[in-house]
């Protein structure tokens, strides 16, 4: 779906919400998002164009111990907002369609949107609602793994000896290697972690690798050896990149993950010039979704139901310190 077929599928209020119910409960059981029960009323009412929420079908739940009201967005990244939907879905489109991402003013620009906060906090939404760790399966087969580090300034020709040096986020990627049709494909997962530490990284290898795993292949770095299991350790080869990219006479070698570094970083430095540390890890989620999706031909609808399932952004914890992992 592109962004034609949007606006000619989409054009009013009712069938954005229709698609919303749809891509929320695609068994057609209307569930209460409170309690559960299936047992529920629809309450149709009149909207206007001074009415602040537009959804015109709502649900009331019969359950006596509950009589909740609801409709296909409460509980959800559109939750509360004052955007039409159509905005928010065109938003989707341009942050799926864009290979190296969309910045937030872009985003306003293209859509109308009056205030650039609007357009920040609509997109670190998106890119939360991007988040597929958790409900992911575990990476088998041959999976590659290396490190790279992101921000930090470059180094002046003339700067003075005692210049203190910005520090550098480091990023942890791992990228299955599967083949096919001559190509290689795979999943990968983009990890911020604290040090290139193995206290840091041991957590993310023992959650992200099967347990059948055929191989795991890095670089030299000393890192991976006391983090991984002994388990892992059995099935790990190295390629030393200060003498080869790849170990002669073997498919040994982590070019594969380091090519969806050059993209990563190409956005990164391109489309986004500067990342806080704070909101990385959505941004890599960002790029990481849009990568294992792009062989897909259902982006949008399954970016969308991924939106229905996760739980609302609000402006204030967006704003507020930053909740690191570490």
């Amino acid at each position: 779906m592109n962004l034609i077929d949007i606006t000619r599928n989409y054009t009013t209020d009712a069938e954005c919400f229709e698609f919303l119910e749809f891509q929320r409960w695609s068994d057609g059981t209307v569930r209460c998002v409170t309690c559960g029960n299936d047992k529920i009323s629809r309450i149709t009412r009149k909207t206007s164009a001074t009415t602040r929420n537009k959804r015109a079908q709502i649900y009331q739940c019969l359950e006596k111990t509950c009589k909740q009201q609801f409709s296909c967005t409460s509980g959800t990244i559109f939750h509360d907002t004052r955007l039409p939907i159509l905005t928010w879905f065109l938003a989707v489109e341009l942050v799926m369609d864009a290979k190296k991402g969309m910045s937030a003013v872009q985003i306003q620009r293209h859509l109308g949107i009056r205030s650039y906060q609007t357009a920040w906090h609509m997109v670190h939404r998106i890119r939360e609602a991007m988040d597929m760790k958790g409900s992911d399966s575990p990476m088998t087969g041959i999976v590659e793994i290396d490190e790279t580090y992101v921000g930090g300034r470059t180094k002046r020709r003339f700067s003075r000896a005692n210049e203190p040096k910005a520090p550098k986020d480091v990023v942890v990627a791992m990228r299955e290697r599967t083949y096919k049709s001559s190509k290689t494909t795979g999943r990968v997962r983009y990890f911020h972690v604290k040090d290139a530490k193995s206290s840091s990284i041991g957590p993310i290898l023992e959650s992200n690798l099967a347990t059948t795993v055929s191989r795991v292949y890095t670089d030299e770095a000393s890192v991976y050896s006391f983090a991984m299991s002994e388990t892992l350790s059995a099935r790990h080869r190295t390629v030393n990149h200060s003498i080869q990219w790849i170990v002669p006479g073997s498919r040994i070698h982590t070019n594969t993950v380091e090519s969806s570094f050059s993209l990563l970083k190409r956005g990164l430095i391109g489309s986004f010039h500067r990342v806080s540390t704070k909101h990385l890890q959505r941004y890599l989620n960002e790029f990481e979704y849009r990568f294992n999706e792009r062989n897909s031909t259902k982006q949008f609808e399954n970016c969308v139901a991924q939106m229905c399932i996760t739980k609302p952004l609000t402006f204030k914890s967006l704003v507020s310190q930053p909740d690191l992992p570490f």
